[in-house]
């Protein structure tokens, strides 16, 4: 097949969360499958090319400096640019108009998140009757339902689409949506995991987009990340001070040492007996740190250590920086962020926490359970189907998991997690089970060619 995919950001390019690692590895694990695929993005400030090919997959970037020569992506601090609408309204005309300056027929254009969300809807309006491009099926993923491209009614003249005020086009309590837009003008909707793609269509995760998707749900996909086994693999990693396999896991406890020592808790017999408990995330409610805060004069007095490596909102910045300074034998924080650290930490912890309020995937779980870290996650979105409590009488499952979104579910679960690592055959058993799981990309790339084939049906 042939594959045109347009996205805002893309690894090693630009990046400001998962979107941009899909837009990296997604389209070089569909050229693996022997398929053609080209991706557009723009071409922001410190970005010296304009075309490359990487991976077997072809790389365009689009050049405007008067939208993308600045030095963020979308705004400063939590302010958008005020001119986001017509920024990323150029990038969804111009990949189309360079599509079909080309000529070239596409079985699929698939477009991400809002930014690029009047791909589908240009392609249903203004391109319908091109000669190559008109009929082309759009695919459009959600990777947050929580961004939903919302702007004033008056940006439409300006994007070419003035008579699309409509409740069955853009129109979205008085104002213009590019996901509304997305979601209504596309073949087929994907989002980022199957659980994810159900909670969406609920009052509690919808953002009240739920109606939308419920009125699409027959055309509703999800479909997990994947993780990049070539990055993320214990064995070969760069960053750990040494390798480790499900069948060699003593390299671990080089990697717990080397934690330990990076956030300054003394190394003995007794810390490295201890589990350590890691956390790397942004610091933000959605994560679950107002849970963290409710228990957090509690951790200490837990038999652990605890890492975190994050940024976030300043009062929980200043939590964590707190317990550091009280309990320097037993907690440890940056605040920041870290690649190689980041590795460590995954190689090194022994149990990661991820208690999010909501999560359309999640790639840190993955990564923990690639490296043998038994992650405890609350049982929402991709948390859910890739966490399996732990079954004390079967023994099966590779993690932890609780549902109540509350600090005592959290505090509960934790202290059953650590009450379990004292069995080192169990949590050996937990270990094992987790880095035998597929989260690859090749994995998530078959599912998406299925897909792509049914909408192009």
């Amino acid at each position: 097949m042939r594959i045109l995919m347009v996205g805002s950001e893309a690894v090693p390019y630009a990046k400001t969360g998962g979107l941009a690692d899909v837009l990296g590895a997604l389209p070089a694990a569909l050229a693996r499958l022997g398929h053609q695929v080209e991706v557009v993005i723009p071409r922001y400030r410190g970005i010296s090319l304009h075309e490359t090919t990487d991976a077997g997959v072809r790389i365009v970037f689009l050049d405007n400096p008067h939208y993308f020569d600045r030095e963020f992506l979308y705004g400063i601090g939590n302010q958008d640019y005020d001119d986001n609408p017509a920024r990323f309204g150029f990038l969804c005309r111009a990949a189309l108009e360079w599509a079909a300056a080309a000529g070239r027929r596409y079985d699929i254009v698939h477009a991400h998140d809002w930014q690029a969300g009047l791909v589908p809807v240009m392609l249903g309006t203004t391109f319908r009757r091109h000669p190559t491009l008109g009929g082309t099926p759009a695919v459009f993923t959600i990777h947050n339902l929580a961004y939903q491209g919302l702007f004033a009614p008056e940006w439409l003249p300006a994007l070419g689409l003035a008579d699309l005020m409509r409740v069955d086009a853009l129109e979205f309590w008085g104002r213009i949506s590019f996901l509304k837009g997305a979601i209504l003008f596309s073949r087929t909707i994907t989002t980022v995991s199957p659980r994810y793609a159900q909670e969406i269509q609920t009052p509690e995760f919808g953002f009240g987009f739920d109606g939308i998707l419920r009125s699409r749900a027959s055309d509703l996909v999800g479909i997990l990340n994947g993780i990049d086994y070539d990055q993320w693999d214990p064995e070969r990693d760069v960053h750990l001070p040494a390798p480790f396999s499900a069948s060699y896991l003593e390299g671990k406890t080089g990697c717990k040492r080397a934690v330990l020592e990076t956030y300054s808790i003394p190394v003995s017999e007794e810390s490295m007996a201890r589990p350590l408990v890691g956390m790397i995330s942004r610091m933000v409610d959605q994560k679950g740190f107002d849970l963290i805060a409710g228990v957090s004069d509690r951790l200490p007095e837990l038999d652990a250590s605890f890492v975190v490596l994050g940024t976030g909102e300043r009062r929980y910045e200043d939590m964590w920086r707190g317990l550091a300074a009280r309990h320097p034998d037993r907690v440890g924080a940056r605040i920041g962020f870290d690649e190689g650290l980041a590795h460590r930490i995954e190689g090194g912890a022994d149990l990661f926490l991820m208690p999010s309020r909501f999560e359309p995937c999640g790639l840190n779980q993955m990564y923990s359970l690639r490296y043998g870290t038994v992650p405890l996650v609350r049982a929402t979105g991709g948390l859910a189907d890739t966490v399996r409590n732990y079954d004390s009488r079967t023994g099966q499952g590779n993690g932890f998991t609780f549902t109540e979104y509350s600090p005592q579910a959290l505090l509960g679960t934790l202290r059953w997690a650590l009450d379990i690592y004292k069995d080192r055959g169990t949590w050996r058993r937990l270990q094992v089970a987790g880095m035998h799981e597929d989260n690859s990309w090749d994995a998530s790339a078959r599912k998406y060619v299925q897909v792509y084939e049914q909408a192009h049906r």
